[in-house]
């Protein structure tokens, strides 16, 4: 049976992610930003939190944990790379590890770019990936720390994912990012399409996370990069895709 996840808004633009195991009753968490509202949402479903997963070391993904740890008891785990400055960890994990977390196998992949040391948590059985601030939806994170080629090669390895895969992304800028993918591919009906129903979704309140891996495949400019159309647009028909991602990315910071 595939876990129960649940989207929790945080701070002003955070998402975390709470994982229920119904038939062991057993719940993590994805990153942890702010603990208000992570703990309503675990009082009002009577959840305990045993494990809790963190993707990177900034602080908006990370600080909430001592509150958390003061009213549950939960392991952390992390990556081993991070671990440095990361709280202290119970599990230490790096690409390529499996781990059995709420009834099934957990994949980790190294998904460096926007830190070193990131990593991303593949559930295959529930169709989940949570990528928090590497592959986001409709965009990327800053390169904070690692090369473009670095994040080209972790959205690659993410985007290899099976295609009906939900992208679990750690913040709410698709909208943002859409506007920007209109300036990269304009002529993209399925981006066109996707523009409204984010617009939309908007301005009811909705979340745009998750977002479907296909149709990340599909409008997100990022992970589009080896595309002949996008190369055309941007005059780099003979250059790699490494190259081309690292001239979107510089045309997003810029945006």
């Amino acid at each position: 049976m595939p876990l129960e996840i649940l989207t929790v808004p945080c701070l002003s633009d955070n998402y975390a992610f709470l994982l229920h195991d119904n038939d062991s009753g057993k719940t993590a968490l994805v990153d942890a930003p702010e603990a208000a509202p992570i703990l309503e949402a675990l009082s009002q479903r009577n959840w305990n939190l045993d494990f809790v997963l963190i993707t990177h070391h900034h602080w908006d993904h990370i600080d909430a944990l001592p509150a958390l740890q003061e009213h549950h008891n939960p392991k952390i785990i992390g990556a081993t790379a991070d671990q440095h400055r990361l709280p202290p960890l119970d599990i230490a994990l790096q690409d390529g590890d499996t781990f059995e977390c709420l009834g099934e196998t957990l994949h980790v992949h190294d998904v460096s770019g926007h830190t070193v040391g990131h990593i991303a948590y593949h559930f295959p059985k529930s169709k989940a990936v949570f990528t928090a601030d590497s592959l986001m939806a409709m965009g990327c994170g800053r390169l904070f720390e690692g090369s473009a080629e670095q994040m080209w090669a972790s959205l690659s390895t993410l985007a290899s994912l099976p295609e009906e895969t939900m992208v679990y992304s750690g913040h709410e800028y698709t909208k943002s990012n859409t506007e920007f993918a209109l300036t990269i591919e304009a002529d993209n009906p399925d981006l066109h399409a996707r523009a409204k129903e984010i617009a939309q979704a908007r301005e009811n309140g909705q979340p745009t996370v998750p977002s479907k891996l296909s149709l990340e495949r599909a409008t997100n400019p990022f992970l589009r990069a080896a595309e002949p159309s996008i190369k055309a647009a941007l005059n780099m028909t003979s250059r790699s895709a490494s190259e081309v991602f690292a001239e979107i990315r510089k045309r997003k910071d810029k945006f």
